[in-house]
């Protein structure tokens, strides 16, 4: 790569780690795995660094990078994870990255834990759909499926949702 070339590569990806490293957060149940996910997606983009910033929306070209490492890696058997840490699978060795916003710490952190235990393509249309902000349409050309699949993952995640938060906890926050 030239010199002019990684500077931009440089520029783009410090200007947008931290969006990624919160997407990738909300779509890893792990921290760990979601820096994981997100180095493998930036070490990919490297490579194909040219051909990338020839993309009409570059930043929608790196999200589906980042869901396909993530879907890739989830496919992985647990073999091919190496774990370097001592501390038990379920406990989260560092904090969630800060919200963009100032919403309520303990709501984010119920549906955090909650959003865990949906499956992950589901998840990746929740996070994409919801915490992104993105219409149906770009949610589906980053999934590389039809709009009616990511309609379809959206109800069956929203459902799954519903039921490891209740109703109650939905209507809260929708107020917010």
């Amino acid at each position: 790569m030239r010199p002019a070339e990684e500077e931009d590569y440089v520029a783009y990806v410090g200007a947008r780690l931290a969006r990624l490293r919160r997407i990738a957060h909300y779509l890893c149940k792990d921290p760990h795995r979601a820096d994981d996910v997100v180095q493998m997606t930036l070490t990919r983009l490297y490579v194909h660094w040219r051909r990338a910033r020839q993309a009409d929306d570059l930043d929608r070209y790196v999200e589906r990078m980042l869901v396909r490492c993530f879907l890739n890696d989830q496919q992985l058997g647990w073999w091919t994870r190496v774990r370097l840490t001592g501390a038990p699978r379920d406990t989260p060795v560092l904090a969630p990255p800060p919200p963009a916003d100032g919403s309520d710490v303990e709501t984010r952190t119920v549906v955090h834990a909650a959003l865990e235990r949906v499956p992950p393509k589901q998840r990746a249309v929740l996070v994409l759909r919801f915490l992104c902000d993105l219409p149906v349409a770009e949610v589906a050309e980053i999934m590389q499926c039809s709009a009616g699949t990511v309609k379809s993952q959206t109800s069956r995640g929203l459902k799954t949702l519903r039921e490891l938060l209740g109703e109650q906890m939905l209507v809260t926050l929708r107020k917010e």
